[in-house]
């Protein structure tokens, strides 16, 4: 049996709802903009004290809103029905014949495995957010329906998987609905019904182990939220890339002079950069920019786990927590995706928006499998997939 499944009751956009997730912004500001134009966005039910006419309330306050704002959607044609369907899904680049296929279906929850003596085909890897968790509870059942899918990497079948996809996205003709992301990718979908394709479509897409590339926090929403299952699009190993995933710290709890010097005193390497900070081309070294200057920085290496000794890892570890006396979930401390190049973050210090940019290599593949199949955890806000899937396109029924 497969632990993969079509969705009982789907609800398929028409048009012009999809956007990009909820915790892909590194300014709560953008989220407003873009609610403000385009009110039909997805983003107005997921993150609903950030529309324009939310500001100034809590989440929790604007649950009833975003209710009714998807209450209305569903009524005006914004999104159609459909029943027992998994949905094929491709993404091409601007100018390219480039593509990245997956799958939007159910995944048992049950599957979900954290830690090597879990049992389970979905491993959860990264660190995450309790307070943001429990904000998708709330709104899962508020809403009653799941507008986000959690994105899993099927390590098993994936080339059969891939192959698959992009046959039947061939053949599948005219997209139900085509959505523009902010890069200028292409996102399309065609619902399937009941039928051989689904059959074959749900055995590969549950045919090995199943690893969270990105949404780790609303996997956790569906555990804590008793769901039996959660909203997925599996896609294959071909369809993505890794991408750097920085921090920007808003308020130094000490002087910026301070800084260099508590690294040295933690037995870190750092010399001065010639020219601009830039993500580094490969680990062991990780760049900061603070007080107008920019630093090469080679943290101190110990004798744990691999996972521990990651740049991610060590970032957390002796600056934030061990020179700054942070807390990774401190509200002064942004995570900032591979959609922000580096010269976006020395802008907002240089604007003052925000005191340090600490940027890091991304994470390899290699490093990321191992990790997975060690059933180890990533730190939090390690791996920017790209290209991350929509939301908004497809919704799951969950009442």
């Amino acid at each position: 049996m497969t632990v993969v499944h079509p969705i009982s009751r789907a609800w398929i956009t028409t048009g012009d709802t999809g956007a990009q997730n909820y915790d892909e912004f590194a300014s709560d500001a953008e989220i407003t903009t873009i609610i403000e134009a385009n009110p039909r966005s997805a983003l107005a039910v997921e993150m609903p004290h950030r529309a324009p006419e939310g500001l100034g309330q809590s989440f929790l306050d604007c649950l009833p809103a975003a209710a009714r704002r998807l209450a209305e959607a569903r009524a005006d044609g914004s999104y159609t029905p459909a029943e027992q369907v998994t949905v094929l899904y491709r993404i091409t680049e601007p100018a390219s014949d480039a593509a990245a296929y997956g799958v939007f279906v159910m995944v048992d929850t049950d599957q979900i495995s954290t830690n090597v003596d879990e049992p389970g085909l979905v491993i959860r890897n990264e660190d995450v957010f309790i307070a943001k968790v429990r904000e998708r509870v709330a709104l899962a059942e508020a809403v009653g329906h799941l507008l986000s899918p959690v994105l899993l990497l099927q390590t098993g079948r994936g080339d059969e998987l891939h192959a698959t996809l992009a046959k039947a996205c061939d053949a599948a003709g005219a997209p139900a609905a085509t959505d523009l992301d902010q890069a200028g990718r292409t996102h399309a979908i065609w619902p399937v019904g009941p039928g051989p394709l689904q059959d074959e479509l749900c055995a590969l897409a549950g045919g090995g182990e199943l690893v969270v590339a990105d949404g780790n926090h609303r996997s956790l929403a569906a555990q804590l939220g008793g769901l039996p299952r959660f909203l997925a699009v599996v896609t294959t190993p071909e369809s993505v890339a890794i991408q750097p995933y920085n921090r920007l710290v808003g308020e130094l709890p000490l002087a910026p002079e301070e800084v260099p010097a508590g690294l040295r005193e933690a037995g870190a390497q750092i010399e001065p950069l010639d020219g601009e900070p830039a993500v580094p081309a490969a680990g062991g070294t990780v760049h900061l920019y603070l007080a107008g200057r920019g630093y090469a920085v080679s943290l101190p290496r110990g004798p744990g786990e691999p996972v521990d000794n990651l740049d991610h890892a060590l970032v957390e570890q002796v600056l934030l927590r061990g020179v700054l006396g942070l807390d990774p979930g401190d509200k002064r401390i942004t995570y900032v995706g591979g959609d922000y190049p580096a010269g976006w973050l020395t802008a907002e210090v240089d604007a003052g928006r925000a005191e340090l940019a600490v940027l890091i290599a991304p994470v390899t593949v290699d490093d990321f499998v191992a990790v997975n199949l060690a059933r180890q955890k990533l730190p939090r806000k390690s791996t920017w997939f790209t290209p991350k899937a929509r939301g908004g396109l497809v919704l799951a029924e969950i009442s």
